[in-house]
């Protein structure tokens, strides 16, 4: 058999993953009298640099968490998987063009958009999705570049760790953000801001939380901010009743809150839990949230107790959950935000019922575009290896369809004048952003450019075909 030619769709962790775990699976599936078969893998970024929501949905001061990044670039950087970024799939190439030049394609656009809170008010002016503040504070190039923060009290819902790292930037003195890779206009913004109260709501109680641990902590580290907890949102959260260890460790932490005395410091962070939000109040912007306070039944699940409270806030952020990217073209489920598909095999809804649908041979889905938002960095690495081992299993049965054209894509963008970026391109990005950073006046690892143009315009400096 030929060479196996991939095209993937977006260059976040579950991207690069599947291409890892593909190449490396085609070369342990081959035994001794099988004709080897090697995997030509090209992945299209529709953002000029990789790494998706690790570079553009982590917050800054996650250096811990951004190390993933080394074990990407490696990946990457082996060769064995060609970056094309600024291409963005349905605009400057069909998926069916894809369809024609690959023996198969994997969508990994993962989940960017806020998931919806359907309440009154939610659209009020001063009420924003955390995906969109996400995106600021990493110096997405697709977001405009300033962001208001001239309110003093703001709240966040959601009991995640987005709403964490909303709630902690926001609350966070933007001194203590200097050392990170913060991008200089946001830098600027957090500067300005008003705020001095952060309230975070979630529905359900402290022994349900959807954090991790080292968020949690973090977030009590904050300097010159006091941590603000309730003592009647405790009637279920004893830790030794804890059903894992991390259960246990964050409801020692958050215990541990109880008894911490006020420092007087200029900003709070108020964790309320057991409420649901029931609508958002003002008049033409946003004035306060109206909650139904809730109470636990047993099993995680709570129930409204008829109790309604109004708390003031000028600011919210809804950090309730991604909804999928969908990719043109593509089937996709509206209702679940994902790609239609079968243990990452895309299926063909657009003839039959969802449950009958048959799948499309040499097309799959992997990461949060594949089974919804939720999960961690290891969690993307083991789906991909569920769709790469189906993948590998067709092309074993003979499933999929040779590429109908032959040929470099690239010639097929530079024909269309697509001012692509490539892996070389990235590194000289990189390097720039390094020594950005290493000539700031607050010395850090790397300072962020913004501006696509800009991004698109250092890299392409270093074009190599």
């Amino acid at each position: 058999m030929a060479d196996l030619r991939v095209a993937i769709v977006g260059a976040g962790p579950a991207g690069i993953y599947a291409g890892n775990i593909l190449t490396n699976s085609l070369r342990q599936a081959q035994g001794p009298d099988a004709e080897p078969v090697e995997a030509r893998i090209d992945l299209f970024e529709s953002l000029p640099a990789p790494y998706g929501l690790i570079r553009y949905g982590v917050a800054p001061d996650h250096p811990r968490i951004k190390g993933i990044v080394n074990s990407l670039h490696e990946m990457l950087d082996a060769g064995t998987t060609r970056f094309i970024g600024n291409v963005e799939v349905g605009r400057d190439i069909s998926l069916a063009e894809l369809q024609e030049r690959y023996d198969a394609v994997i969508i990994a656009t993962g989940a960017i958009r806020d998931a919806a809170l359907d309440i009154p008010g939610i659209d009020l002016p001063g009420s924003y999705g955390a995906a969109d503040f996400v995106a600021w504070f990493d110096g997405h190039p697709d977001v405009p570049t300033e962001w208001t923060l001239d309110q003093r009290e703001v709240a966040v819902i959601g009991n995640g760790n987005v709403a964490l790292d909303v709630a902690r930037v926001l609350a966070k003195h933007a001194v203590d953000l200097r050392s990170t890779e913060i991008a200089d206009n946001v830098l600027a913004g957090l500067e300005a801001s008003a705020v001095t109260d952060v309230h975070v709501f979630g529905r359900r109680g402290p022994a349900d939380i959807k954090f991790t641990p080292i968020e949690l902590r973090e977030l009590g580290e904050v300097p010159n901010v006091d941590i603000v907890v309730h003592d009647e949102d405790f009637v279920d959260a004893d830790p030794a009743n804890a059903t894992n260890n991390q259960l246990k460790v964050m409801l020692r932490v958050l215990n541990s809150w109880r008894t911490r005395e006020s420092t007087g410091a200029p900003r709070r962070l108020h964790l309320h839990f057991y409420h649901s939000p029931v609508e958002v109040l003002g008049d033409g912007k946003v004035e306060g949230i109206r909650f139904e306070r809730n109470e636990p039944i047993g099993d995680g699940r709570v129930r409204g107790t008829g109790e309604f409270r109004e708390i003031a806030v000028q600011q919210v952020y809804r950090a309730v959950g991604y909804y999928g990217t969908p990719v043109i073209d593509a089937p996709f489920d509206e209702k679940a935000g994902v790609v239609s598909n079968v243990e990452g095999r895309v299926k063909n809804t657009a003839t039959t019922g969802d449950d009958d649908a048959p799948v499309i041979p040499g097309l799959y889905a992997t990461g949060w575009i594949k089974r919804g938002p939720v999960g961690l960095i290891g969690h993307t690495k083991s789906d991909a290896m569920e769709t790469i081992a189906h993948l590998v299993a067709d092309v074993r049965a003979g499933a999929l369809t040779a590429p109908a054209i032959d040929g470099d894509v690239l010639d097929l963008l530079d024909e269309r004048e697509v001012a692509y970026t490539t892996w070389d391109g990235w590194l000289a990005l990189d390097a720039h952003e390094r020594d950005l950073g290493a000539n700031h006046v607050h010395t850090r690892e790397r300072v962020k450019v913004v501006p696509r143009d800009e991004q698109v315009g250092i890299s392409r400096g270093a074009l190599v075909r």
